[in-house]
C-alpha cells in the first residue's frame, strides 16, 4: 500500500499559490533594487541582484502566503499594489542620497569647485565632485552601521503590515512623497551649514580688511584662505555625519512605513 504524507499533499495542492505569492514578493522587492541606497548601486552586478531577489523570494513566499489577510492572486490590483509598496521604500530612502548630493553641490560652490563635475556611474549624469564624495561616504556609513540589514528587516516586516496582494496606492501617498522630497533642500543645507557659515565669515572678514587697508591684496589671498578654512571646518564636522545619516535614514524608513496602506 502506498502511503501518502498529508503535508506533501497540501504542499502540492498549494504550490500554485506559493508561485503566485513568490511573483508578488519579487515585484515588491524590485523597488529596493531600483531606488534604495546600496542595493541600487551600479557597482553590484545585475546577476547578483537577480540572485539575491530570487533567494529572498524563495525564503519569503511560503511564509507571506500564510499571513492572515494575504491575497496571492495575480491581477492588476495586486501587481500595482506590490510595485507601489516597493517603490515607496526605495524612493523614500533614495532621498537620503539626493540630500547628500545637494549638500555636495552647496559645498562645491564654497570650495570654488562649482565647475568641477564628474560622471556619476550610478545615475549616469554629471554631478559635483564633492557630491559624489559625500554619496560614497553615506554608503560607507550605511554599511558600517548595518542599516542595509535594517532596511531588509523592514521590508520583511512590511508583509505583516500589508499582506501580499493587499497593497494600495492612494493620492495622499503621492502628496506625502512630494513633501518628503521637498525636505532634500533643508537636509542638504543642514549638512553644508557649518562650511557655508565659515566661508561667509571669511568673506566678511576679508571684505572688511580690504576696506580698511585697500593696499593689501585681499582678492588674491581671499580664495585660498576661504578654501583652507572650509576644508578645516568640513573635516571637523565629519564626526557628526554618521549620526546625522543614521538619524535621517531611520526617519525616512519610519515615514515609508507610515505610508503603507492595505486594502
Amino acid at each position: 500500500m502506498l502511503l501518502v504524507n498529508p503535508q506533501e499533499v497540501a504542499l502540492i495542492r498549494d504550490w500554485p499559490e506559493y508561485l503566485t505569492a513568490g511573483l508578488l514578493v519579487m515585484v515588491r522587492l524590485s523597488g529596493l533594487f531600483v531606488f534604495a541606497p546600496v542595493f541600487s548601486s551600479a557597482a553590484i552586478s545585475p546577476r547578483v541582484k537577480a540572485g539575491f531577489v530570487f533567494a529572498m523570494t524563495v525564503l519569503l513566499a511560503p511564509s507571506v502566503s500564510l499571513v492572515p489577510g494575504a491575497r496571492p492572486v495575480l491581477d492588476y490590483q495586486s501587481l500595482l499594489g506590490e510595485l507601489g509598496v516597493g517603490l515607496i521604500f526605495g524612493f523614500s530612502l533614495s532621498l537620503l542620497n539626493e540630500a547628500l548630493q545637494f549638500a555636495g553641490a552647496l559645498l562645491g560652490m564654497e570650495f570654488s569647485f562649482s565647475l568641477v563635475n564628474l560622471l556619476d556611474p550610478n545615475s549616469k549624469v554629471e554631478t559635483a565632485v564633492l557630491g559624489q564624495m559625500l554619496g560614497w561616504l553615506g554608503i560607507l556609513i550605511l554599511l558600517g552601521a548595518g542599516l542595509d540589514r535594517t532596511l531588509l528587516a523592514a521590508m520583511v516586516r512590511s508583509f505583516a503590515v500589508v499582506p501580499v496582494g493587499r497593497g494600495v496606492i492612494q493620492a495622499s501617498t503621492g502628496v506625502a512623497l512630494v513633501r518628503m522630497a521637498g525636505g532634500i533642500f533643508l537636509a542638504g543645507l543642514q549638512l553644508a551649514a557649518p562650511v557655508i557659515a565659515a566661508a561667509l565669515a571669511v568673506e566678511v572678514t576679508i571684505g572688511m580688511i580690504g576696506k580698511l587697508a585697500p593696499q593689501l591684496p585681499t582678492q588674491i589671498v581671499g580664495i585660498p584662505v576661504k578654501t583652507i578654512t572650509c576644508y578645516v571646518v568640513l573635516i571637523g564636522s565629519l564626526g557628526v555625519w554618521p549620526g546625522w545619516v543614521e538619524q535621517h535614514f531611520s526617519a525616512l524608513l519610519d515615514s515609508a512605513g507610515k505610508l503603507l496602506v492595505r486594502s
